[in-house]
């Protein structure tokens, strides 16, 4: 069976520095650092009191204020990126076959604000379960898609993919495999998060998974740097519109670029810490590249996932020099988590985007907030540190992990017919 060709038609997106594809695409050219001080809640308490939370978003802005609370954030985040992305895409909503058109949606939590302000609003009552009628279909992960779905009326596909921090890597792989198959003509994928709550700072804090940098927040998230103590949460929503080349052509959509692989792999190792030489993340890399039918010489960049925790990092780049050898020193590598901080389920969305854009503007954003050599990665290798790089990039790869060992890579390549 010979595979249909998928290319990327729409982008839309609400990150910590950009509500939107231009001003997401300013903030990494220029090296923007999203991480600020808490505003949500008093973080006085916690072990760390910063984060990369979405600026000036009002859901009023969006929803009327009866739709608004039946949303979570991810939720809202979900519906407003996805507008952006199909309108981008020009999608005709009355000629589409709406049968043929699907929601893959990736999210590693979902409603964990809602579910936190419920139990303590119940555990702070006389004990009478008063809960809000909406607080299961706020809650559950997969009510982003599901309203994504119902909105615009898009009947084929729809489900949420769930793997922690993979989750929508993950997402844009099933979406991929759906349109080459030939069960699709277009699927909205990406992913949403929106744990900057009392309950995943504390979380994370209980797991010294965060940097605790509270006297310089905006220099927290530092991949690759010795000084590195951890990630920065983050939140927001990234999206994509994937489509058969043939129906994108047809249409005469404008075409961002090629989806030429995926690959997925476990560690099968830790809860939550990778194994130490990378071997998953190897694997996840080499089955990206096979099911791409890509040599490992034609690999431009790679954006990492590079999250800015000391195991993390390092096994990742051990990785990367395993897969492609001598040529890991001609790639561009680059963690834009150093700018967005951590977006859990929606990380592999933005990064994805990140690279279908560094792709379009011949420019790969850098790693910023590096100041000090890490004797435990390789010097040779270029990764983009503190300013972006201008090169061509026909090649992009975006990697992905979640705790409990998933591991999610995604091909890109420069569009050519």
């Amino acid at each position: 069976m010979e595979l249909k060709r998928v290319v990327v038609t729409g982008l839309g997106a609400l990150t910590p520095i950009g509500n939107n594809i231009e001003e997401y695409w300013e903030g990494l050219s220029t090296g923007k650092s999203g991480c600020a001080p808490i505003t949500y809640f008093d973080a006085e308490k916690f072990k760390t009191k910063f984060a990369c939370e979405l600026k000036n978003f009002n859901a009023l802005d969006y929803f009327d204020r009866k739709e608004a609370r039946k949303l979570d954030r991810f939720a809202q985040y979900a519906l407003v990126s996805s507008d952006q992305a199909i309108k981008d895409a020009g999608i005709d909503l009355d000629v589409v076959d709406k049968f043929r058109v699907g929601v893959i949606w990736g999210a590693g939590i979902g409603g964990l604000e809602t579910f936190q302000d419920e139990v303590i609003n119940f555990a702070e009552g006389d004990g009478t379960p008063r809960f809000n009628p909406f607080f299961i279909p706020k809650m559950i992960a997969d009510i982003a898609p599901g309203n994504i779905s119902i909105k615009h009326g898009f009947m084929g596909p729809n489900y949420t993919t769930v793997s922690a921090c993979a989750s929508s890597a993950n997402a844009m792989i099933d979406a991929l495999n759906y349109i080459r198959l030939g069960h699709c003509d277009i699927i909205v994928t990406g992913g949403s998060e929106a744990a900057v709550t009392k309950a995943g700072m504390g979380g994370f804090n209980a797991m010294h998974a965060l940097s605790t940098r509270n006297e310089s927040p905006e220099t927290a998230s530092r991949p690759f740097d010795s000084t590195r103590d951890g990630f920065v949460l983050g939140e927001g929503a990234g999206a994509l519109i994937l489509e058969e080349y043939e129906h994108a052509k047809t249409r005469g959509a404008k075409i961002y670029a090629e989806v030429v692989g995926g690959g997925m792999s476990s560690d099968a190792y830790h809860m939550t810490a990778p194994h130490p030489e990378g071997i998953g993340v190897e694997r996840v890399m080499l089955n990206c590249l096979r099911d791409a039918n890509i040599k490992p010489e034609e690999v431009d960049a790679i954006n990492t996932h590079g999250t800015s925790t000391p195991l993390g990092d390092v096994a990742e780049l051990k990785a990367i020099t395993k897969v492609f050898g001598e040529h890991a020193k001609n790639i561009n590598i680059n963690s834009t988590k150093s700018m967005t901080g951590h977006l859990l389920g929606a990380a592999g969305a933005i990064e994805a985007i990140a690279s279908i854009l560094a792709m379009e503007n011949s420019l790969v954003p850098p790693t910023i907030n590096h100041t000090t050599v890490d004797e435990n990665i390789d010097g040779s290798l270029n990764l983009t540190l503190n300013k972006a790089q201008k090169r061509e990039v026909k090649v992009a790869m975006s990697n992905t992990f979640g705790f409990g060992g998933h591991n999610a890579c995604v091909l890109f390549k420069k569009y050519s017919e």
